[in-house]
C-alpha cells in the first residue's frame, strides 16, 4: 500500500513539474511582432503611382507612406471600398494633409480588429492620373 502511494505521489509530482515548465514556456514566449511595410508615394522613375501598389498585411501591422517623387501627395481611403463599407474607418486610416517634401512620412497602424479584406486608397491630387493602391488585410 505504501509502495502504491509513493508511486502515485511521484507521478503527481512529475506531472506538476511538466505542467509548470509548459506554463512557463507559454508565458515567456513573446507574441508575434507587428510588421511595418513602406509604400513610396511616387515611383523612383517619376511615375505618379504607389510603389508597391498592392500590399498584404495582418491586423495590427503598420503602413508607412514615404513621400518620394513629384509631391504633393496624401492618402485617402475610400469609404465604399473597404470590407466594412465604413466611412468612419476610412477616415481614421486616411491622411488628407498634403506631404510637400520628398522624405516626409506618414504612418497608420491598422486596428487589431480590422475586418479582413481589400482596402482601396488613393492620392487625392493624383487620383485622376491613376495613383491608387490597395491593402489586403489577412484574416
Amino acid at each position: 500500500m505504501d509502495f502504491v502511494a509513493a508511486i502515485s505521489r511521484r507521478l503527481k509530482l512529475a506531472f506538476l513539474s511538466i505542467l509548470l515548465v509548459a506554463c512557463t514556456f507559454v508565458l515567456l514566449t513573446p507574441p508575434a511582432a507587428a510588421d511595418t511595410v513602406t509604400v513610396k508615394m511616387g515611383k523612383d522613375n517619376g511615375m505618379l503611382a504607389f510603389d508597391p501598389p498592392k500590399v498584404t498585411i495582418k491586423p495590427g501591422d503598420t503602413i508607412e507612406w514615404l513621400n518620394n517623387k513629384l509631391p504633393p501627395h496624401n492618402i485617402v481611403f475610400d469609404g465604399a471600398k473597404n470590407p466594412a463599407k465604413s466611412a468612419d474607418l476610412a477616415k481614421s486610416l486616411s491622411h488628407k494633409g498634403l506631404l510637400m517634401k520628398p522624405g516626409q512620412k506618414f504612418q497608420v497602424t491598422f486596428p487589431a480588429d480590422a475586418p479582413a479584406g481589400v482596402y482601396t486608397y488613393y492620392c487625392e491630387p493624383h487620383r485622376g492620373a491613376g495613383m491608387v493602391g490597395t491593402i489586403t488585410v489577412q484574416g
